[in-house]
């Protein structure tokens, strides 16, 4: 009984040794992208799809039920399609950064979706690369008809006193700042590109007095707000430049508003500190499909309620394929050049 038992030991020891090379030896390699786009539903990942041919599809444990594979194409080039809001945009991307089917070292990412857009600072079908990604909806609220007279808003920072108080960053998630350096390359490759409108979006932003939201759309460098709340009018999309002064010491300009790009920036971080993925090779890109406020005399309400009336939708999308692919190529043709890092030149 005993030589059994000893037996049935060593023979179980001796295939334990050795299960684990079997299975690492049939487990494939890991993808190794060189660029990662990320859109948040399908409209914005198609002409991505289509025009990059990315056909090879990759299940990755985590990401969402609407969207629950990677699609990758011949030139190491791949997409995530998050879910639209915060929270699936921070889960999908944790899980594609924890995921051991894909080793995203040195992975140039690009956040590149629609937005609502400043009229002040970009017009329906800009395509804004950004330096600050801010969080706007990180702040108390109170309902605005029981804020003091002189609030314009009843937002305040969390821990202020009043709505031009900077608060304390204690969520840590409040304000991101982008790097530059690739930011700058991004918008040189990509700002003469000609950019597309429709009918209705060429005649919309003719309703707006003012340079440059009445005229024709261009690519610009300018920053991003998210919160999961789309709100539209004057007052609130006021607070959204203030706010975006507020916690980048003045140094960020709001232009478009959207919901994901923190999230999506957080879990990127969290990965980065673990050396899963480099937080310096991400670039964020967004275009605006609808005005963040009326032009004068429009109705607040009707800005909201009937944004599609203006336009911009499909060439918002059409604009983030001719603006973000630039950085693509280039990446992809010089990669000795970008392999260690966005390079100088």
């Amino acid at each position: 009984m005993k030589t059994f038992t000893r037996l049935s030991i060593a023979i179980g020891l001796a295939a334990g040794a050795l299960l684990p090379q079997v299975v690492l030896a049939d487990a494939p390699a890991p993808i190794k992208p060189k660029v990662m786009l990320i859109t948040m539903f399908a409209p914005e990942a198609q002409n991505w799809i289509d025009r990059l041919e990315l056909k090879q599809e990759v299940r990755v444990p985590g990401l969402s039920a609407e969207y629950p594979v990677i699609r990758c194409n011949t030139q190491d080039v791949c997409l995530l399609v998050t879910g639209m809001g915060q929270t699936n945009a921070a889960a999908s991307t944790l899980a594609l950064a924890l995921s051991p089917k894909f080793d995203l070292r040195q992975s140039y990412f690009l956040i590149a979706g629609i937005a609502g857009i400043n009229p002040h600072h970009g017009t329906i079908g800009t395509a804004a690369w950004a330096h600050y990604l801010v969080e706007f909806g990180t702040q108390w609220e109170l309902d605005s008809r029981d804020a003091p007279k002189d609030w314009p808003t009843g937002y305040i920072g969390i821990n202020t006193k009043g709505p031009n108080e900077k608060p304390p960053l204690d969520y840590k998630t409040e304000v991101f700042e982008l790097n530059p350096k690739l930011q700058a390359k991004a918008f040189a490759l990509s700002q003469k590109v000609e950019l597309s409108e429709s009918k209705e979006s060429t005649a919309w932003r003719k309703h707006y007095p003012y340079a440059p939201a009445n005229q024709p759309p261009q690519v610009t460098q300018c920053d991003t707000l998210a919160g999961n709340t789309w709100f539209s009018g004057t007052r609130l999309s006021e607070r959204a430049e203030v706010w975006t002064k507020l916690l980048t010491d003045n140094k960020g300009v709001y232009c478009t508003t959207q919901q994901e790009d923190n999230s999506t920036y957080e879990a990127l971080l969290r990965a980065s500190r673990e050396g899963l993925v480099d937080i310096k090779r991400l670039a964020v890109v967004r275009a605006g499909s609808d005005f963040d406020r009326p032009y004068p005399g429009y109705s607040e309400v009707d800005n909201l309620l009937k944004y599609a009336d203006q336009g911009g939708f499909v060439p918002a999308l059409e604009n983030l394929y001719r603006t973000g692919n630039p950085l693509v190529q280039a990446i992809l043709k010089n990669w000795s050049a970008w392999e260690k890092g966005v390079p100088e030149a």
